[in-house]
């Protein structure tokens, strides 16, 4: 016999319908396709079905654990100024004194907080890298992670295309780098990772 499981009291949690687009951490922008009713260990949960938008993945996310896992709204067209504030600013002394594998763990951790500030900290940081040595395997796949996180949700925000994006973002790191950051040669960004 099913038994309806226990959900844990939560205050006032963001309840999505099919259709709206979300944000799940470190997979980006989805829609929901469907709430459903799954048995799972012989209790009955509701999940969102949500479809990632990049790739088409699909993920199934319990309707009363989305602040748990991160599962947010889009960001608001108004807070998209912030983020290409936190791209502007000058990153922290730590990026060059730290091993490879060290800033890959601490930008990782970044990525799934599913914060786009955090994100956007992250693609910066490793772009202003690259500027001045070759980043390694890892920081070359967070950095098109990052890439591909940021530019698709603010497209998503801004309703426009991710070109357009990609050309406001290459803007803000056309003007002189950083005090204390050289640039070795021109890099421009490209939609390749997308």
């Amino acid at each position: 016999m099913k038994k309806k499981a226990k959900e844990p009291i939560r205050k006032k949690v963001r309840r999505f319908q099919v259709g709206d687009l979300a944000v799940y951490p470190a997979h980006g922008v989805g829609r929901i396709e469907a709430i459903e009713n799954k048995v799972v260990n012989g209790e009955e949960h509701d999940f969102y079905i949500m479809k990632v938008l990049e790739n088409e993945m699909v993920i199934m996310i319990p309707t009363w654990n989305v602040e748990t896992v991160g599962l947010r709204d889009i960001i608001s067209e108004k807070d998209i100024p912030q983020v290409y504030e936190v791209m502007r600013k000058k990153r922290d002394a730590m990026g060059d004194t730290q091993t490879w594998n060290r800033r890959y763990r601490e930008y990782m951790d970044k990525i799934k907080t599913g914060s786009l500030y955090d994100v956007a900290e992250v693609f910066r940081d490793l772009f202003l890298l690259k500027t001045t040595k070759d980043l390694s395997f890892g920081e070359r796949k967070l950095y098109d992670t990052a890439q591909i996180l940021l530019v698709k949700e603010l497209s998503t925000a801004k309703k426009t295309d991710e070109n357009t994006i990609l050309s406001e973002i290459e803007l803000l790191f056309a003007g002189p780098p950083p005090i204390g950051v050289g640039v070795v040669e021109s890099h421009t960004l490209t939609s390749d990772a997308l």
